[in-house]
């Protein structure tokens, strides 16, 4: 631990979801999310679990916060859902929900806790999904709106507002596999589900700054750098097609304003004249959340990775190194805003024992990831903070509650808070990096 050194100004949190933690489903006019939906509907989650109940943190938010003040972070980052402030994502708000949000700002910043808001982490309202959902252009503009009245409600107390969370997950996982809601398997819709996100988040931007909103705006994408298995030409081209699907075809219409070619991508998105001029809107910062690398290999079956570092509980590879190869990466081929590491974490098989969680292995993990984030620093890369995820065992999507990512222990049955050990080090670790 005395090896990590980070500059004196560097942000420290932890980050959630909404419809991971709140619970709360049906109460105070909150409406259905496509979530609400898919994990009722059997065979589509673990166990059918669901978000209804989740960390109950509606109603436990104000203790929730006193852990997250209890861990000496400076900066919890937090999504909103739609459906809570309104819900049927057009026409009428509802102030219930809205005044959570509030709420919840406010008691943050009562503890000197720098709130960072994300707009939309996968929960879109189910009135929406049945107009045709992220498949629909309208649904960019009712984004906009959306965002516009957060931006204002808002603005003027989080630290940042982030406009998508992962937009790969809802574009490939939820309408090319279907194993996320709403549960689609088409890819052609995928892709153009991707291109309506990424142009509802320009034109959410475009919608905050008119308003005059004050809050840095961004954007937060899921990445990973891609190793070839072998230097064999199928390797590479395989390589280079995982690195355009995932990486490239977020990054680059964004900052390049196209959509990339690589082997294999035969399939583009229907886009109207000046959308890419939307879509590259300036960032004040980009939200980057890395797990693991992509090991490309285009045998079947594939050539196993090499010298794995274990795997977590959702059989992701530790692979702490790409961390450095993806930020020198983007860094070289894009002109980039600062950087927040917006997620990052260790699913592990956790129990408690005696009131305790040892969790070595979720430490080993934290330690390797910021020594590679030390690294791309060193390196010129210019990252402002790192989120650790999650700060609670929370409803991990259709894995239900098998999965936990927490640095907090959950009891479901109770909803009991437990700080595992990776808490207390992480606690350690920022007070003595100040």
């Amino acid at each position: 631990m005395s090896d990590l050194k980070f500059p004196p100004d560097f942000s420290w949190g932890v980050a959630t979801s909404a419809y991971q933690i709140e619970g709360a489903a049906n109460e105070d006019g909150r409406g259905p999310s496509i979530w609400d939906t898919f994990s009722h509907t059997p065979g589509k989650t673990i166990n059918g679990d669901t978000g209804d109940v989740a960390c109950d943190h509606y109603h436990r938010y104000e203790q929730d916060v006193d852990v997250i003040a209890g861990l000496g972070v400076d900066a919890y980052r937090f999504s909103i859902a739609w459906p809570r402030v309104q819900p049927d994502g057009k026409g009428a708000w509802n102030e219930k929900g809205l005044a959570f949000y509030d709420k919840l700002v406010d008691r943050l910043l009562t503890k000197g806790i720098k709130p960072h808001a994300t707009l939309y982490h996968w929960d879109l309202p189910q009135a929406l999904q049945e107009q045709g959902g992220w498949g629909s252009r309208d649904t960019t503009d009712r984004f906009a709106e959306y965002a516009d009245v957060m931006g204002r409600r808002l603005g003027d107390r989080v630290a940042t507002i982030c406009t998508h969370n992962e937009p790969w997950c809802t574009a490939y996982l939820g309408n090319h596999t279907g194993q996320f809601a709403p549960g689609f398997q088409d890819p052609k819709l995928a892709i153009q589900v991707a291109h309506h996100l990424l142009l509802s988040h320009g034109k959410a931007l475009q919608a905050m700054r008119a308003s005059g909103v004050k809050a840095p705006l961004g954007i937060v994408l899921n990445q990973s750098s891609v190793t070839p298995a072998t230097n064999s030409q199928a390797d590479l081209e395989c390589a280079q097609r995982h690195y355009a699907s995932f990486v490239r075809w977020y990054m680059d219409p964004i900052f390049l304003k196209s959509y990339p070619k690589a082997p294999g991508i035969s399939i583009y998105p229907e886009v109207h004249e000046n959308d890419f001029n939307v879509i590259a809107q300036p960032l004040d910062f980009l939200g980057i959340n890395y797990y693991t690398r992509i090991w490309a290999s285009a045998a079947v079956p594939p050539v196993p990775a090499p010298n794995v570092l274990g795997v977590n509980d959702m059989g992701w590879e530790n692979h702490p190194q790409g961390l450095t190869e993806l930020l020198t990466q983007i860094n070289r081929d894009y002109d980039l805003p600062p950087i927040f590491i917006t997620e990052n974490g260790y699913a592990g098989a956790d129990s408690l024992d005696q009131g305790q969680v040892h969790d070595v292995e979720r430490i080993t993990y934290v330690r390797t990831h910021l020594e590679a984030l030390q690294k791309a620093m060193e390196a010129g890369v210019d990252v402002r903070g790192y989120f650790y995820w999650s700060l609670f065992d929370n409803y991990e999507w259709n894995s239900g509650y098998a999965k936990r990512f927490g640095l907090v222990h959950v009891d479901y049955d109770n909803q009991q808070r437990t700080l595992k050990d990776s808490a207390v080090w992480y606690r350690d670790l920022i007070r003595k990096g100040r």
